[in-house]
C-alpha cells in the first residue's frame, strides 16, 4: 500500500468510517495535537535514553486510542473499528505514578521555569503540547460528542508530565529554576 493517496490534495481528509471533512476541522485539529504529543513523547524518550518507556510507552499507546476515537467522528463508528476505549483506571494509574513521583521531589515554593535538562524540558513541551490538546478538544465536545473521559485523561496525562518534568530534572541532579517575579 502507497503511503500517499493523493484524496487530501484539495483539502479534505476522511475519518474514520469514511466520512470527508477540511483538514483544518476542529475535530481534525483535535486528534492531530494529540499525535503532536505522541511525536513529541517519543522525543522525549529518546532524550531519556528509555529509562522513562515503561511509563511513557503505554502512554503513546493510549494516545494513539484516543486520537482514534477522535477520528472516528462517532462512538458509532468507534466501536465498529473496535477503537480501545480509555477506563477510568488509566487515569487512576498516572495519579499513582504523580504520587510515587512526588514523594521523591522537594516541595515546590514556587512557580517554576522549564529548563536544566534535556529530557525534563522536553516533558514541559509534551505538557504544553497536552494542554493544547486538552483546550481544542473541551472546544470540540462544545458542539460534537466527544467521551468525557478523553478530557480528563488529556488534563490528567498533563499533570503527570509536569511531575515527570520535574522528577527527570531530579534524578539527574538539576535543581527547579524558581521563577522570579519583578518586585
Amino acid at each position: 500500500m502507497k503511503i500517499y493517496t493523493r484524496t487530501g490534495d484539495k483539502g479534505q481528509t476522511s475519518l474514520l468510517g469514511g466520512q470527508r471533512v477540511a483538514k483544518d476541522s476542529l475535530r481534525i485539529e483535535a486528534y492531530g495535537t494529540v499525535d503532536e504529543l505522541n511525536s513529541h513523547l517519543g522525543l522525549m524518550r529518546d532524550h531519556a535514553n528509555g529509562t522513562r518507556d515503561g511509563l511513557l510507552v503505554p502512554i503513546q499507546e493510549k494516545l494513539f486510542s484516543l486520537g482514534s476515537r477522535l477520528a472516528s467522528g462517532s462512538e458509532e463508528q468507534a466501536e465498529k473499528f473496535k477503537v480501545p476505549q480509555l477506563i477510568d483506571a488509566d487515569i487512576s494509574a498516572m495519579e499513582a505514578e504523580m504520587d510515587r513521583m512526588d514523594k521523591e521531589l522537594p516541595e515546590m515554593r514556587n512557580f517554576i521555569l522549564p529548563g536544566g535538562d534535556l529530557a525534563a524540558s522536553q516533558a514541559h513541551v509534551c505538557r504544553t503540547v497536552c494542554r493544547r490538546a486538552g483546550r481544542l478538544v473541551v472546544t470540540l465536545a462544545a458542539t460534537e460528542a466527544v467521551p468525557e473521559i478523553v478530557v480528563r485523561y488529556l488534563n490528567r496525562l498533563s499533570d503527570l508530565l509536569f511531575v515527570l518534568a520535574r522528577h527527570i530534572a531530579h534524578v539527574n541532579g538539576v535543581a527547579d529554576t524558581p521563577w522570579k517575579p519583578r518586585q
